[in-house]
């Protein structure tokens, strides 16, 4: 067994840590969460940007660690973990999710349970103030996995979900977004004409890539993982991105890995990211840092980019990505949260 030490400003691109264990009859518990993927630098962000990120993220952690220091399961753990950062402006998903070209917001998420291989998702709905319950609710009270658009939005009122106005989801600095991501194709389309040209390399835009994700793994020894986002800035009719789709996006299995993306939602669909890194462990034995990588590796081949916290049965972890930063952290038996942001 080996222990690191580390700070914000010095936690390592990739970690892989052991917890310790709990003894014969428990499994260690761990909750590892992500807010997010992309061009996160200290030029970037201010001090007082930092600090409000580094708090949510620790009660992100501390809400879901209350959930497994009670012996509660995984999935409950991964929706509380997310609720905080749906609740919050800071991220894009729930409160904080960005604007369609439309000047709509429309969320995205989807819950996964390692045990049963069970699923839920919810894909463009609008009224739904915390979407990874709603998928929650599709995978336990409904025969589907994927339920979208106003047929979401009803079932999740139907089940006694929490309803908002659409207005809720509406805050100044994603407006200010998708006017400048408009803009910026205006200035395009005034330079070369070629309305194609405007998904070539939707990097290039203000599409602002900042899903959040939790993956659990319980003192039963089960695994869950949740993904939840408001989407792209700027996307168009009906766009559905990689985090409610099981296998890019997300993904558990209590035999592998428990896994949540974040980046390029095309790029991770095309690759099945999430599948991918737990084909690679089942079938080949690939250390989890490895197999994330090697996962990245195929997304970036396709000019993309993102990250994926990865988290398998004995309580093994890695936070991995491939653009400047990755809002991050974890919490493991100690109860002691650990955060960062930069690479």
């Amino acid at each position: 067994m080996f222990r690191i030490k580390t700070s914000i400003a010095t936690l390592t691109l990739c970690t892989l840590l052991t917890a310790p264990a709990w003894g014969d009859a428990q499994s260690p518990i761990r909750l590892v969460i992500h807010g997010g993927a992309g061009t996160i630098t200290k030029d970037t962000i201010t001090p007082e940007q930092e600090k409000q990120y580094t708090e949510k993220l620790t009660e992100a952690l501390n809400a879901g660690y209350a959930v497994l220091n009670k012996g509660g399961s995984s999935l409950e753990a991964v929706q509380k973990a997310i609720n905080v950062m749906e609740d919050s402006p800071l991220f894009n998903a729930g409160k904080g999710a960005v604007f369609t070209h439309d000047g709509r917001n429309e969320l995205d998420a989807s819950i996964m349970d390692g045990k049963t291989r069970k699923a839920g998702a919810v894909a463009g709905v609008t009224t739904v103030k915390n979407p990874i319950n709603a998928a929650y609710a599709v995978m336990t009270q409904s025969p589907h996995v994927l339920m979208v658009s106003t047929g979401a939005d009803t079932f999740a009122k139907e089940q006694g979900l929490a309803t908002v106005d659409p207005a809720y989801f509406k805050t100044d600095f994603r407006w200010q977004q998708l006017q400048n991501a408009i803009q910026k194709e205006k200035v395009l389309l005034d330079h070369d004409g070629k309305s194609a040209a405007l998904f070539a390399d939707p990097m290039m835009y203000d599409y602002k890539y900042g899903t959040v994700g939790a993956v659990a793994l319980d003192k039963d020894g089960n695994l869950a993982a949740g993904t939840s986002t408001g989407g792209m800035t700027n996307k168009r009719y009906g766009r559905v991105g990689d985090s409610p789709i099981i296998g890019a996006g997300n993904y558990a299995d209590n035999e592998t890995v428990a896994v949540s993306a974040t980046g390029s939602g095309e790029m991770f669909i095309r690759t099945l990211t999430a599948y991918n890194i737990a084909a690679q462990v089942k079938y080949r034995n690939t250390p989890l840092k490895d197999a994330a990588q090697n996962a990245l590796d195929e997304v970036k081949a396709l000019n993309g980019s993102g990250g994926v916290i990865v988290l398998d049965k004995a309580g093994n972890y890695t936070m991995s990505f491939n653009s400047e930063g990755m809002y991050r952290g974890t919490i493991g038996d100690d109860g002691k949260p650990v955060v960062a942001i930069y690479r």
